[in-house]
């Protein structure tokens, strides 16, 4: 056995060999490192709750862009025949109305649809409204901290006195109910905390010897917030943003159901729980199903927000 072993041996030494004497070579190189992108997805697909939370984001999502060609009916038409009729999978059920129809014999799926558009609109909408001027105005206090610091932070701290969605009630009722004043009202609400975040990774960055190096090359202060300090805090800030739309939609049915949001007859979440609170229990799927939606959309997309932050957190994607 000894001797059949020193001959394949002999032969790999020999073929090294005569590699080298032809300029070959054999070494095998080490495996390129993952892409951060690779890692990113590998992090956020273990955590299984995070990933069940996107697909049920996707498809809500899905679900709201193909409103109006997944919907069986106008979501404003109202079948008079038709009052109350329950769900398909209960006694008195109408295929034409799948999830039943509300007191004025609307299409219950159709109006949750649409509803999902509006709803959804209402807090990418909000969010990008809160994100941009937050993130600004957060760089300009970390980097000019003697004359704009306090100046933004006691106008933070003035908004942070009153809780998010009294706040934006105040502002409804300044400005007047309608869809764009709820985008008005919750963006204000959430752009305190925007705020308080750039600004606090924007301080934990510009210690870092990459910005000391960038201000030693000469880099201007805009080159510097945008270019080098921005990118490097952007994790936090997505998501924060992603817990917010989940926090956007809450608010928006929350006015809705006081009658301050997005008025009927257009559907949307809840104000369709507003008008049919007195048919609770004659009805009780005229509030059920649209407490669900909320439920189940705002259950995924704190889900995903909480994925998003282990995954994109070194210190927790090692620990993982």
């Amino acid at each position: 056995m000894a001797a059949g072993d020193a001959a394949p041996r002999a032969g790999e030494a020999v073929a090294h060999q005569a590699a080298d004497d032809a300029g070959f070579d054999l070494t095998v190189a080490p495996p390129a490192p993952p892409s951060p992108a690779r890692e990113f997805v590998r992090a956020f697909v273990v955590n299984r709750g995070a990933a069940l939370a996107f697909i049920a984001f996707l498809l809500v999502l899905l679900a709201a862009l193909g409103a109006p060609w997944l919907a069986p009916h106008d979501p404003l038409q109202q079948y008079r025949d038709h009052l109350l009729v329950p769900p398909l999978w209960q006694a008195g059920g109408l295929a034409p109305f799948p999830l039943g129809t509300d007191e004025l014999g609307r299409c219950l799926l159709s109006r949750l649809l649409y509803g999902a558009r509006v709803s959804l609109a209402i807090g990418a909408a909000s969010v990008g409204l809160a994100l941009v001027p937050g993130v600004l105005l957060g760089l300009v206090a970390a980097f000019h901290a003697r004359w704009a610091a306090p100046l933004i932070l006691r106008a933070v701290d003035i908004l942070l006195a009153l809780p998010g969605l009294l706040l934006a009630i105040c502002v409804v009722t300044i400005l007047g109910p309608g869809l764009r004043n709820t985008v008005i009202a919750i963006a204000i609400g959430a752009l305190p905390g925007y705020v308080r975040l750039a600004r606090g990774s924007a301080l934990a960055e510009m210690k870092r010897e990459y910005v000391t190096a960038g201000r030693v090359a000469g880099a201007g202060t805009a080159r510097l917030m945008f270019l080098t300090v921005l990118p490097n805090c952007l994790a936090p800030l997505v998501v924060n943003a992603t817990l917010a739309f989940s926090a956007a939609i809450l608010e928006t049915a929350a006015l809705g159901f006081l009658g301050l949001g997005v008025q009927a007859p257009q559907p949307e979440w809840g104000s369709m729980l507003a008008s049919a609170r007195d048919y609770i229990e004659r009805a009780p799927w005229v509030v059920t199903l649209p407490g669900l939606a909320i439920l189940a959309t705002v259950l995924a997309v704190n889900l995903m927000g909480d994925g998003l932050r282990d995954a994109l957190d070194p210190k927790l994607r090692k620990a993982a």
